[in-house]
């Protein structure tokens, strides 16, 4: 895995929940076997070996109880199914114990991340230990590392920002940017998002590889920066690794002098400036008098409504309607929806998606992409999350006027026009690549990666 490039500790593992990774130490001795005497060799085991591990206990207890894996959450039965495994974060913890995080979905849709601890060696591991760890994005608990650099569970109500996902005022890492091209069959294109400076964070590009020369276009419409390459069947199956060194600050309302506010009025192609919409937000705010006002109605309205869950199809677009009609999706469809009721009501309001930096901890793999919006009252721009707020309902609050350091934003905007620009037309949103094989899109694996300096 690419966060394995850097330097890790041996006795870390992950601890996974949706859109985010805790690392704890394993490191007690009664974890690492027997002592004294001739050890027997350890199988080697890979990340396949877990996986096929973890398959084989949900298929094995599922097919016992009817089609549906059980497991029993706050003394509530429940029946899953197998949504996704985290494969970027299967671990082996020492010799012959491993771990593996799943995401399991009831029939309510609501997504529950599971943690699993094994034992055993390839071909014959056991669960030892079923942990319920996140509901939805929520965590029932969080992991804090003490001084003496164990690990304890740490309850909601008593965990501070930082596990929470805030660091303030600034922080400073290097971000890496990785995409595997897969097989190409005939010439292709591909887009990548180019972060940039501004008042909040300063951006340097210190390295690309990359099998070819790349192009800059520039997206006039938003101010974009866009890193182009035109690929062959030769380019197939090669990587791209692209560094950056990031200082970031807090986000806080500010002044912008630029005069932009009827550009964030118009609609986008997955949200429409409708009637729908204007009458959803009109009962929402009735009563508000001020622009931040209705805006925070707004704002509680997404998240009373709209819960965080990456389940069935449709989410994931960034399609105000799905997110109003399915009431529940990621990031880009809870902002979507406030989007799309705020222009209703005459509030400017704009997108923006990037990554969000784990706070608990140095180094290692970042989980996707994260989107973020401001809206402007006041004559001030508003930053704000919601879908963070609705998974850490102790920082709804924060979350209402403010982006925390830990962050790196990859682009602005929705519905991009580049030139050259991919067939298939405006893109919807650049965060992930985008790649054309002739004229076909293509998925590109991608992964990101951080290291923080301190």
């Amino acid at each position: 895995m690419f966060r394995d490039s850097w330097p890790n500790q041996r006795l870390l593992t992950a601890l996974v929940a949706v859109g985010s990774l805790v690392l704890f130490s394993s490191g007690c001795s009664i974890r690492q076997g027997k002592s004294g005497g001739a050890s027997e060799p350890v199988p080697h085991v890979v990340t396949a070996d877990i996986q096929a591990g973890i398959e084989l206990h949900i298929e094995t207890l599922s097919r016992a109880s009817g089609g549906q894996f059980p497991l029993t959450v706050d003394g509530q039965p429940l029946a899953l199914q197998l949504v996704r495994i985290h494969t970027e974060y299967l671990a082996t913890l020492g010799p012959q114990e491993h771990f593996a995080c799943v995401d399991l979905v009831d029939v309510k849709g609501d997504v529950y991340d599971v943690d699993f601890f094994m034992q055993g060696d390839p071909g014959s591991m056991v669960v030892t230990e079923t942990i319920p760890h996140k509901v939805n994005g929520k965590p029932f608990y969080f992991w804090q590392q003490n001084k003496d650099k164990t690990w304890v569970r740490v309850a909601i109500d008593e965990a501070d920002q930082k596990l929470m996902g805030v660091i303030v005022p600034e922080d400073r890492f290097e971000f890496r940017y990785r995409v595997t091209l897969p097989e190409l069959a005939t010439s292709a294109r591909l887009w990548i998002p180019l972060p940039t400076s501004d008042a909040f964070q300063e951006v340097k590009l210190t390295a690309i590889d990359a099998p070819r020369e790349h192009r800059v276009l520039d997206e006039q419409t938003f101010g974009n920066k866009i890193l182009f390459w035109e690929l062959d069947p030769a380019d197939g199956g090669k990587v791209l690794d692209i560094r950056y060194d990031v200082k970031r600050i807090e986000k806080s309302a500010y002044q912008d002098d630029s005069d932009e506010t009827a550009r964030y009025l118009a609609a986008d192609r997955l949200v429409p400036r409708d009637e729908a919409f204007k009458a959803i937000a009109l009962k929402a705010v009735q009563g508000k008098p001020t622009d931040l006002q209705r805006a925070r109605a707004l704002y509680d309205l997404v998240i009373e409504e709209v819960r965080y869950a990456k389940a069935g199809d449709g989410w994931g677009q960034g399609n105000a309607v799905f997110a109003c009609d399915a009431r529940h999706g990621n990031c880009t469809d809870f902002h979507a929806y406030f989007i799309a009721l705020a222009r209703a009501v005459d509030i400017p309001a704009r997108f923006a998606i990037g990554a969000a930096i784990p706070s608990n901890r140095d180094e290692g793999g970042v989980d996707g992409y994260h989107c973020w919006v401001e809206f402007f009252a006041d004559g001030k721009w508003w930053p704000i999350d919601i879908s963070e707020a609705d998974k850490y309902t102790a920082l709804s609050i924060y979350y209402f006027g403010h982006h925390p350091a830990n962050r790196l934003e990859f682009s602005r905007g929705r519905d991009l026009v580049v030139e050259p620009g991919p067939a298939a037309g405006p893109i919807n949103f650049l965060a992930y690549p985008v790649l054309e094989v002739g004229d076909a899109p293509v998925k590109a694996p991608v992964s990101f990666s951080f290291r923080r300096k301190r």
